[in-house]
């Protein structure tokens, strides 16, 4: 079974962020850790919508994964390599008031766990590395389609510290799958203690100077799609986890279509433990959302999402650097004692329906008069009716203008005690019992 994840963020500033995102894929067999990191630049989407995948759709059934998929936060929502200047330049030194510094010192913390065994450092590089120079895209100053290793090997006998030997193995078993022929992988020396000042305050050559064998896989920038970069990613993770011998599975094939599909699907949001959205598809702006006007938690069962306030009740969902949605809040008080369920009627059958519900519907469904509660379904309208229950409502009956979704099928069904807005569910037309 796969694990949920979810991952809640609370109101502190703009943007509103969890702290250190660590996820732990742990098997009852063996004690190797795989530690994989994506989105320490925040422009380099290939990484850290691999790290979301590999978080939501593997399962580990020996030794260990471990996957923070979105460490610089902010600068994955905004869409830049850093908002407070590069975070892979600070892991030597780093100002006692440098805004990256509590991220910077709570990686290295989990880096330096005597659990870890291995390191991945996930990036989007420009061009197509080449030892000899075939232009400004096919040249060696390139990053992309490159296993980066800061030098070849690490004290005797340090498990995988031969990163020559492991990278070039990776790249060879890589350069048998590729969709392309140009789209071949080679390793990267950056020799960093000898050549490189700037890689010296990497967080890879922190780790090999920590003797933790590290590794950064840059797919390029120039590849023709998202889909491209992260099944590179995976296919590199993969050989990986079997050098490590980490035995996985995983519920789809991989492939770039089956992963142009997979980042479409950006799953649900829970706001004040009374709200459920599901995501995908949804509209680019929802209305008259019932919200808290302060303290408001959104939880995202997405590895990449967040949220952030760009007016007073504006919010904006991201999945990474993805804005799917715009949130216009109308604040209510929020009724505390909620009942626990309510009954409702789908297809001409009764069933309990109970806060965050997401029903699927074919033909019709009846809210029941609850006595202590009226009924409000959004794009639902007949004069003079102030309480919508007791009325078996089709999607013909509903205005699509007030759809959450693009396909018009998703609805909202609010409840409210007096002027308290007590929970929402929503009724969706194209469920998991459409004909």
């Amino acid at each position: 079974m796969r694990l949920l994840l979810l991952f809640v963020l609370l109101f502190g500033s703009d943007l509103l962020c969890a702290k250190l995102n660590l996820i732990k894929k742990e098997s009852a067999k063996g004690d190797t850790t795989l530690l994989v990191i994506g989105g320490i630049h925040g422009n380099e989407p290939g990484g850290y919508f691999a790290a979301a995948l590999l978080a939501s759709h593997y399962t580990i059934t020996q030794n260990n994964l471990w996957i923070v998929p979105n460490l610089n936060a902010p600068s994955i929502v905004a869409n830049r390599r850093g908002l407070h200047g590069d975070m892979n330049r600070k892991f030597s030194k780093i100002a006692s008031n440098d805004k990256d510094k509590p991220t910077v010192e709570a990686i290295k913390k989990i880096i330096l766990q005597p659990r870890v065994s291995l390191v991945l450092n996930l990036h989007d590089g420009h061009g197509f590395y080449r030892k000899k120079a075939q232009g400004s895209i096919y040249n060696p100053n390139a990053w992309g389609q490159t296993c980066v290793i800061d030098q070849c090997k690490l004290k005797q006998n340090q498990p995988f510290g031969n990163l020559n030997t492991i990278a070039r193995s990776v790249k060879n078993s890589m350069n048998t799958r590729l969709l392309k022929k140009h789209h071949s992988f080679d390793v990267k020396n950056t020799n960093t203690k000898y050549d490189d000042e700037a890689m010296q305050l990497s967080l890879t050559y922190f780790c090999v100077t920590n003797n933790k064998p590290a590794f950064a896989i840059e797919t390029s920038k120039n590849l023709p799609s998202l889909a491209h970069k992260v099944f590179y990613q995976l296919l590199a993770i993969e050989e990986f986890m079997k050098i490590m011998h980490i035995q996985y599975k995983r519920d789809f094939d991989l492939n770039a279509k089956s992963i142009k599909k997979l980042l479409k699907e950006y799953g649900t949001v829970s706001i004040n433990d009374n709200i459920m959205l599901p995501l995908s598809n949804i509209k680019s702006s929802l209305s008259y959302i019932p919200l808290r006007s302060n303290h408001n938690s959104f939880t995202f069962s997405h590895p990449l999402g967040s949220v952030k306030k760009i007016s007073a009740k504006r919010y904006a969902l991201y999945i990474g650097n993805r804005r799917i949605t715009t949130l216009n809040a109308q604040y209510f008080q929020q009724e505390k004692h909620l009942p626990k369920s309510c009954r409702i009627t789908v297809d001409n059958k009764d069933q309990r329906l109970t806060p965050k519900s997401i029903l699927s519907v074919r033909h019709a469904f009846r809210v029941h008069r609850h006595k202590k509660m009226r009924v409000n379904v959004i794009g639902f309208w007949q004069k003079g009716r102030k309480d919508e229950s007791e009325v078996f409502i089709t999607l013909a009956d509903l205005q699509k203008r007030y759809a959450i979704d693009k396909a018009n099928t998703k609805y909202r069904v609010e409840f409210y005690r007096g002027k308290k807005f007590c929970f929402m569910v929503v009724v969706d037309f194209q469920g998991d019992e459409k004909e």
